[in-house]
């Protein structure tokens, strides 16, 4: 499918946010989580603009998926350090561990579903982590309760990740006409979502 021009402007719009996240959001922060959400961040903006310039084309690139998995593991790398001290080191092992899986099985050729389960399983604990922990401590009186817009940007992007996941495996939820037709603007309302969560800390 075709990349269009309002495509293009919304993945575009989804940059200039991560760019400002990133160059204003963060401060005042611990040094891992400022570097996870830069990472986080920043990878977001490179994969932005990497749409925009190759298309929809580029999300079948192992690369791509590599790079679009840095992106949940690093924020909520970040979400888990900030907030969960007692499993700060567990998790970083995880993160960790499952970017290596991810690379390996992205880079070797291997004929089964085992990527896409690997996939599967490194972004669904990390979505959840992104998703739930935020609207935990926003209900629970840890932080503002703005900060569950969080939440609501894990809720978008692991929806994207599954809707992905799902047309790689051979098996869409919708067809893949419909996903990137709707994937610039959840991309859009996904990094938005953060940066007004993030911001109300």
């Amino acid at each position: 499918m075709k990349i269009t021009i309002l495509d293009r402007l919304l993945l575009l719009a989804t940059g200039l946010l991560a760019a400002w996240q990133v160059a204003f959001g963060i401060n005042g922060m611990g040094t891992l989580p400022m570097i996870a959400y830069t990472v986080g961040f920043g990878v977001l903006l490179v994969a932005g603009l990497l749409l925009i310039i190759l298309g929809f084309d580029a999300l079948d690139s192992p690369v791509v998926v590599i790079l679009s998995s840095v992106i949940p593991l690093s924020l909520s790398l970040g979400l888990v350090w900030q907030h969960l001290a007692a499993s700060r080191t567990l998790y970083l092992v995880f993160v960790i561990l499952g970017f290596l899986a991810i690379v390996i099985t992205r880079s070797v050729p291997i004929k089964n579903k085992l990527p896409v389960f690997v996939l599967a399983v490194v972004h669904g604990i990390a979505g959840m982590i992104i998703f739930l922990l935020p609207l935990l401590l926003a209900f629970t009186g840890r932080t503002a309760p703005g900060f569950a817009l969080v939440g609501l940007g894990g809720a978008l992007i692991g929806l994207g990740g599954l809707l992905l996941s799902f047309l790689k495996a051979g098996k869409p939820i919708l067809s893949r006409k419909t996903i990137l037709k709707i994937l610039p603007g959840l991309l859009l309302l996904t990094t938005a979502a953060f940066v007004l969560g993030f911001s109300a800390t």
